[in-house]
């Protein structure tokens, strides 16, 4: 039996798809395999369909992509399911294959912002992307047999969906932005665009260009998995400065980035200041509470206390921090929405995953991005920019994250202890205010003699770690807090301390 769980991460499959250092190589064509034939049965199984089941397969341009889209296909074409091949696309464009061309499944082949020789596979069907437990229960079913090919030969068909997918775009803008010149409602204004060598130059040849936008001045546009311009992440610093370089060296009036598969964005204002994590959120809140008042915003855990004032004082909203990982965000707003009879019209991650109810809880960087896109055209024409809407959202001092390293093999059990312990310490110190409305780790509100901020302390999803985040509104308040947490971690073996 060939124990191959250690390749889910989270909602996805990945793991090394090729080896330039002598690395062992996870995603083995018999592998994919054996994954494919177990994807294909527990896909008849969730959605009670055995025969005529059409999937639509995309994927980024790493190296070993196509190769990947090769074994895939050939075995689904000889399970006797239809297979359409969409191409380059981006990750959000396979799921609304699903929506514009009646698809009964969708693949697509990413490992997102991972290095090069990374790969994987995410899953959707008309409910969204695949839980953990879907991933788990294929590789469980994977790891039991090997995949025997019955030499049957069919043919995948070709299906052009991204054009399909930048149509809608691009009518989301003439509407939304409702131009004198209807067809051109983006003429007169310069947007630079940095792919990420990723997937998304469909978004300056297809969206912006034929609506009149001038996109000269982009950078990394070219798909190539070797990402040689900068990591494909909208979280990375060098990311973020390759795109604001570009911004103020065209011009332009807005610079937009994407991680490889265009699940992620970001944006530069015209002075070449990132719009990323929590201004990011906030310009995003600020578009999905325009048409709903009162409306519940869910972030991750890690968002800062200047957001929870600008989306609750400035735009009347209501904040609901959760947890880390972009799934739980939407699950959650799915859940308030359709269980709690409330109205969650955006759930956001501050690594860029955004997902608005209107678009069906998809996180999807790109329609963020044309989001973001009407909203600049509509405040150009009453005199206004972007930073405008933020000038009220206060950012922290300081903020700092560190990660430490949990040596012991069943390490979230220790993760765990770990955690109670420190509830236990929070409960009985003086001048630190445990969280108790809190749905991941432990966090602590600091008074301004401790550190005059927050902290939290969680388990990360998929690593041997525990994370320590912080904010603080003085300078030096991030290094007093984590004083603390050091001297309290410090009773601790198996953790490797690192600050």
């Amino acid at each position: 039996m060939d124990d191959i769980m250690y390749l889910k991460s989270g909602t996805d499959i990945r793991g090394t798809a090729f080896s330039t250092d002598g690395r062992p190589i996870d995603l083995t064509a018999e592998r994919l395999q054996a994954i494919t034939w177990a994807y294909a049965n527990h896909l008849q199984q969730k959605i009670s369909k055995f025969e005529d089941v059409k999937v639509a397969i995309g994927y980024d341009p790493r190296i070993s992509s196509r190769n990947i889209k090769m074994v895939i296909e050939n075995v689904l074409l000889e399970m006797g399911f239809q297979v359409f091949d969409c191409g380059l696309s981006s990750t959000p464009s396979m799921f609304m294959s699903i929506i514009n061309h009646n698809m009964d499944a969708a693949i697509e082949i990413t490992a997102s912002h991972l290095p090069m020789e990374m790969n994987g596979l995410k899953f959707f069907t008309h409910e969204g992307g695949f839980s953990g437990d879907d991933v788990k229960a294929i590789l469980t079913r994977a790891s039991t047999k090997q995949w025997i090919s019955s030499g049957f030969k069919s043919n995948s068909q070709k299906l052009n969906n991204m054009e399909t997918y930048c149509e809608g775009l691009r009518e989301m803008i003439k509407k939304g932005v409702n131009a004198e010149d209807y067809e051109h409602p983006l003429k007169n204004l310069k947007i630079v665009v940095d792919p990420s060598n990723g997937v998304g130059e469909f978004y300056i040849t297809d969206v912006l260009e034929p609506l009149g936008a001038d996109t000269s001045g982009s950078v990394a546009v070219s798909p190539d998995g070797r990402f040689p311009t900068h990591q494909p992440n909208p979280e990375n610093q060098a990311a973020m400065s390759s795109v604001s370089e570009a911004t103020v060296k065209a011009n332009a009036d807005l610079g937009i980035i994407f991680d490889t598969d265009c699940d992620r964005s970001a944006c530069v204002g015209k002075d070449g200041e990132p719009i990323n994590r929590n201004k990011l959120v906030a310009l995003a809140s600020y578009i999905a509470l325009k048409d709903c008042p009162n409306g519940i915003i869910v972030t991750d855990s890690v968002t800062s206390d200047g957001l929870t004032e600008f989306i609750e004082q400035s735009l009347g909203g209501i904040h609901r921090r959760f947890k880390r990982g972009y799934k739980n965000v939407i699950d959650e707003a799915k859940r308030l929405t359709f269980n709690e009879g409330n109205t969650a019209p955006l759930a956001i991650e501050t690594s860029g995953h955004a997902a608005f109810k209107d678009n069906f809880y998809l996180d999807d960087g790109a329609y963020l991005a044309t989001r973001i896109v009407i909203l600049m055209a509509a405040l150009r024409k009453e005199g206004k920019s972007i930073e405008d809407i933020l000038k009220n959202l206060k950012m922290p001092a300081e903020e700092k994250e560190v990660r430490i390293k949990i040596d012991e093999e069943d390490f979230a059990k220790y993760g765990n202890i770990v955690l109670e312990d420190f509830k236990k310490l929070l409960d009985d110190a003086k001048g630190i205010e445990r969280v108790k409305m809190n749905f991941e780790g432990v966090k602590a509100n600091f008074d301004k003699q401790k550190g005059d901020g927050w902290l939290l302390l969680r388990l990360s999803l998929h690593e041997p770690l525990l994370v320590a985040n912080c904010e603080s509104n003085s300078v030096g308040g991030t290094e007093k807090m984590l004083e603390t947490l050091k001297a309290f971690l410090s009773n601790y073996k198996k953790l490797k301390l690192n600050f």
